[in-house]
């Protein structure tokens, strides 16, 4: 009795459904149909090209190995793109379709397109710096070789320094260099809205292979999950499936993970063993060559005396920065005449008098914290590490960390020439002390406030 194409693909989807997860097999393999048996190679028919692609970038080889092992011999196997299959009736007799797959094909032509990402947001765009550089060095290589190095990649920073830019660019990246990868981007806010949903319609499962078929996903502001405990339960699930399909993870985050209340361990020691890398308060020098740039894309001419004042006036936020500097030239637009310093000081007065309000140095808050413990300065920046003098440095580090915009390295020259790590390490100790300790705790809170006078 000879064996017939059908008979073998027959024999085949058995060892499939055994091998994989159901919604797999039911979404790329039930819909196959078996055409042609030659010498040796099989013919499948897939329903259109999307399922073409996908089927040998992520699962030929599962297919050939099933295919071998139904046939009791190694055969070739050609897949032809064609009508789909309807209980096994060719669509392009009956008229049926696969909703589901032509969902997903219509979702990653949006992607490739990059319909979810700024159009501004590129790294052609993005303003490198001494505070972001290795931000970006790492961001642009997970770009170009996703899922291959630095897998998850972490971003943490504060609020307008550049994360979500660096996200977005990542994305936008891949999406024009590799047209076949899937990409999903959301926001934390949008992945738990997403899953609620997907509960209320009973959609879990079309939710979930949505998240864990995609090759590039990129979360951002993952610091609202804490606290949220079945998102992520949900979430841990979805990094483990795509980590462990070699598929790449970028999360941002407005602080490192392990300073994120509420949560899970688990997810704390996924996030940090890739590669973790902060964006820091841009330097003067890049506040500068961020307006510059900006200028461009706005078509204005600013002078360098100007430029330079706007720099020095707006430190602690990119967002306020360029925020400002769109007031300025929409004025300097309206008058037809280049602008002084003394009319731009005038045009950012709230801006000037957010940024002057408390004018704290490091030099300042080492000299109240020494005082307030009965030491003197050069203790706190020396090399002795006694708990009496390593803890008030540690409060110290961690005072100059939240008043003075300055980035964590030059923390770490100013105390005695030590890291940004141990300028982490410091702020995380005080944090932990004070939750456990109510003294403790009433000293960091008064201090804040003597540093504020």
């Amino acid at each position: 009795m000879s064996v017939s194409a059908e008979m073998i693909w027959d024999s085949a989807q058995s060892l499939l459904r055994s091998r994989i997860a159901p919604e797999t097999y039911d979404l790329w393999f039930q819909p196959v149909q078996a055409i042609d048996l030659s010498d040796d190679c099989i013919t499948l028919q897939v329903i259109n090209e999307f399922s073409d692609t996908w089927l040998k970038d992520h699962h030929f080889g599962v297919l050939r190995e099933v295919l071998a092992q139904a046939a009791k011999r190694p055969l070739q196997v050609k897949l032809k793109v064609g009508g789909g299959v309807a209980n096994g009736v060719p669509s392009s007799v009956t008229g049926s379709r696969n909703p589901e797959a032509e969902r997903l094909q219509a979702e990653d032509a949006a992607s490739a397109r990059g319909g979810r990402f700024n159009s501004n947001y590129r790294f052609e765009s993005f303003v490198v710096g001494t505070s972001n550089d290795f931000a970006h060095a790492a961001a642009l290589a997970v770009a170009q070789a996703p899922g291959q190095i630095y897998n998850p990649l972490f971003l943490y920073g504060d609020v307008g320094l550049g994360k979500t830019h660096l996200l977005q660019a990542i994305g936008r990246h891949v999406a024009d260099h590799k047209k076949k990868a899937r990409v999903m981007y959301r926001s934390s806010e949008e992945f738990t809205n997403e899953y609620i949903d997907s509960i209320q319609k009973s959609e879990l499962s079309r939710f979930r292979k949505a998240c864990r078929q995609t090759d590039l996903l990129l979360i951002d502001d993952v610091q609202f999950l804490s606290g949220k405990e079945r998102i992520q339960e949900e979430f841990f699930h979805t990094f483990n499936a795509l980590y462990d399909g070699r598929k790449q993870i970028v999360l941002t985050c407005d602080r490192p993970a392990s300073e994120l209340p509420n949560l899970q361990k688990r997810l704390v020691s996924r996030f940090e063993g890739g590669l973790v890398a902060g964006l820091e308060l841009p330097d003067v020098e890049t506040r500068g060559a961020i307006l510059r740039k900006k200028q461009e894309s706005l078509g204005v001419k600013l002078s360098d005396e100007v430029l330079q004042f706007i720099a020095g006036c707006i430190r602690t936020n990119v967002r306020r920065l360029e925020g400002a500097l769109v007031r300025v030239a929409t004025y300097a637009r309206l008058i037809g005449k280049q602008l002084t310093v003394e009319t731009v000081e005038g045009l950012l007065g709230e801006f000037w008098n957010e940024n002057s309000r408390h004018p704290i140095s490091i030099e300042s808050i080492q000299e109240k914290v020494a005082r307030h413990f009965d030491l003197r300065v050069a203790d706190l920046t020396g090399k002795r590490r006694p708990e009496r003098i390593a803890f008030p440095r540690q409060i110290a580090m961690c005072l100059a960390r939240k008043f003075t915009g300055c980035s964590l390295s030059i923390i770490g020259e100013a105390f005695g020439g030590r890291d940004h790590g141990t300028v982490l390490h410091a702020c995380r100790t005080v944090k932990d002390r004070m939750e456990v300790d109510l003294h403790v705790r009433e000293v960091v809170l008064g201090l804040e406030k003597t540093c504020q006078r």
